[in-house]
């Protein structure tokens, strides 16, 4: 079965009496991605913008959402969108903690797994086989985890004192590779091959572009919207233990406003908020440029407030430039 293609696509192989004709808006996010490094590199220069630490602090805080926009690419390519990734985050966070400060490393690791596979069989469930749309069951779970991670904790912080947790899962370097570039390198080339290379990322696609033919072409698409959100949210729990791991603490606060800049990285990145059409390269590097946009806009002195203004109309005119290209 074919995956629907943007016609974008089949326009960077249109040709014209002069030769082929360069379709630039497939390449939104790469052409926005080295203007605003080079806007940001050239004005924030005596700021330190290029210097080697602040440009891995921008992967260490890309990593997490970049992470968590893989498995989103999934779940919006199949026409569904999951609102719980941000609180499953902070939930699997406290979990993990609370199970490393009593029973050690492999308990913990366990036990966050076991929050993001409870939640998306949850999820995954409702949406699948009751037939609850995505956008209500993930809405509606958002307040319950953010409500029980709340609840188990009294809304205190968990210390995570285990090293070798903190190292795995966060803080730790290999070489000066920062592990979490390490987390989202597998993430993305996991998310890459699975969604190019194998018969269910094809199914994914299918699922999404045209619901109705892929279930005629025997494609359980029920399944499939199963699969997807049960992939989200166990990934959603391993952000939650990157959390942890990186601040060496679980709270339920961790996570928080994540499920819209996954989201929008996603978008960014070239994914048709429609279905049948996903790009995990697209939303790594989309997440990267919203960590890009967040580090250029503190570098340069701006309020919150005048940083949230800013980002915002850079989205949206990103988004809306993308959006031309898989109409």
């Amino acid at each position: 079965m074919q995956s629907r293609a943007p016609e974008g696509e089949t326009n960077s192989t249109e040709t014209t009496k002069s030769g082929p004709r360069f379709d630039w808006r497939q390449y939104v996010v790469f052409i926005a991605f080295v203007v605003v490094f080079v806007l940001f590199g050239v004005t924030l220069y005596d700021s330190g913008f290029l210097s080697l630490n602040n440009l891995l602090n921008i992967v260490r805080q890309s990593a997490i959402i970049a992470v968590m926009a893989v498995a989103m690419t999934f779940v919006i390519s199949a026409a569904e969108i999951d609102l719980s990734v941000g609180s499953v985050a902070g939930l699997a966070s406290v979990t993990s903690a609370l199970a490393v400060s009593e029973y050690g490393l492999l308990a913990g690791i366990a036990v966050g797994l076991l929050t993001g596979l409870v939640v998306g069989t949850v999820n995954g469930a409702l949406v699948a086989a009751v037939q609850i749309p995505s956008f209500l069951v993930t809405l509606g779970m958002l307040g319950i985890a953010v409500g029980t991670a709340r609840w188990i904790t009294d809304s205190a912080p968990v210390p995570v004192l285990d090293d070798a947790f903190n190292f795995i899962f966060g803080s730790g370097q290999v070489g000066p590779i920062p592990s979490l570039l390490i987390w989202m390198g597998v993430a993305f080339v996991a998310g890459h091959v699975i969604l190019r290379k194998t018969a269910y990322g094809r199914r994914v696609l299918a699922t999404g572009g045209n619901e109705s033919a892929a279930r005629f072409s025997g494609v359980s698409t029920r399944m499939i919207k199963f699969y997807v959100l049960l992939a989200s949210s166990t990934v959603a729990a391993l952000a939650g233990m990157l959390y942890a791991g990186r601040l060496q603490s679980g709270r339920y606060q961790w996570g928080e406003g994540d499920e819209l800049s996954v989201i929008a990285a996603v978008i960014l990145g070239g994914t048709s908020l429609f279905g049948g059409y996903g790009t995990v390269v697209g939303s790594v590097l989309g997440a990267l440029l919203v960590g890009l946009i967040n580090n250029g806009l503190t570098l340069m002195g701006l309020e919150f407030s005048q940083q949230q203004i800013v980002r915002g109309a850079i989205i949206i005119l990103a988004v809306a430039l993308a959006r031309k290209s898989v109409r």
